[in-house]
């Protein structure tokens, strides 16, 4: 079973260009997408987080269950859902602007415990930002650690949602002795500042730095670099993207029983070039498509 922890939320994504545009409300957030993806993958997944007890709660859930992901773990509330406001470039590319005061899923608790036969646990995006649901995420990554269990962290950073960038930075270089796996854009690597090497030095087995339509490398802590192509696609946006990158990952480290710090680090070139170009192919897929719709497994093919 892979957990993965954080946020599910509705994107207001455009039909049109001007401020405005109709908005088309799509399932999402970071978290929630990966754990779509890595169901439609194939991979035991259940996901943990809180959601509203609204009509856009409902069709959170909904898509998780025909996704095949175990939902049993997520809290409910009366609060509304989060929204993000999402604004597509020329290029696909998407940024947001959210709607989170008073919000369900900030108000995510630790829970006592996973489901059964979790192996791994993923992290990121707005749930390790606002609080008081960051604390309690943080909680569960450095406990989910401790028990010996496979942790990944994919930053995904949102500026507008950070009030104070130094004080994020400083948390996020707090949690690198309880990850496993970091994966980041190089957007996310500039603004936090750092390198690969110096992250690798912190904790994780393994950083993989995702360069958008240039592909994706993996950093490993022998100082190996094995970079890989992107995928040739007509982009429509990249919604979603980063999340199939993460989802792929962590359902491909499976396949291989590499779901420990221990195991990654035995990886060798083959194994990561097979597992990064079988993670740019859905990424591909994902970006072929409006909002964030992930592959299933019959379309990415091989691993």
């Amino acid at each position: 079973m892979i957990v993965v922890a954080g946020e599910a939320l509705i994107d207001l994504v455009p039909q049109g260009t001007g401020a405005l545009a109709g908005l088309q409300p799509a399932l999402g957030g970071g978290p929630y997408n990966t754990a779509v993806a890595l169901g439609r993958l194939g991979s035991p997944t259940a996901f943990c987080s809180r959601t509203s007890l609204d009509a856009f709660g409902e069709a959170l859930l909904d898509r998780l269950r025909e996704s095949g992901v175990d939902v049993s773990a997520v809290q409910r509330g009366t609060e509304p859902t989060t929204l993000a406001v999402a604004t597509v470039d020329g290029d696909g590319s998407a940024a947001y602007s959210f709607y989170v005061d008073g919000t369900a899923d900030r108000l995510f608790t630790a829970p006592a415990a996973l489901p059964a036969g979790t192996r791994a646990v993923s992290f990121g995006t707005c749930s390790l930002v606002l609080e008081p649901g960051a604390s309690a995420y943080e909680e569960l990554m450095r406990t989910s650690a401790a028990q010996g269990l496979f942790t990944a962290l994919d930053p995904n950073i949102r500026p507008g949602l950070i009030p104070d960038a130094d004080a994020y930075r400083a948390r996020f270089k707090s949690w690198l002795p309880s990850v496993s796996l970091l994966k980041l854009s190089e957007e996310d690597a500039r603004w936090l500042g750092g390198t690969p090497h110096e992250w690798l030095s912190a904790g994780p087995a393994a950083v993989v730095l995702t360069h958008g339509s240039a592909g994706l490398s993996v950093f490993t802590r022998d100082g190996s670099i094995h970079p890989v192509p992107g995928e040739e696609v007509e982009v429509v946006d990249t919604i979603g993207a980063g999340d199939t990158v993460n989802a792929a990952l962590l359902h491909g480290l499976a396949l291989r029983d590499a779901l420990s710090p221990t195991a990654v680090e035995f990886l060798g070139a083959d194994d990561w070039t097979r597992l990064l170009r079988f993670a740019a192919r859905a990424a591909a897929i994902t970006c072929s498509r409006a909002g964030a719709e992930p592959p299933y497994a019959s379309e990415v093919g091989e691993l």
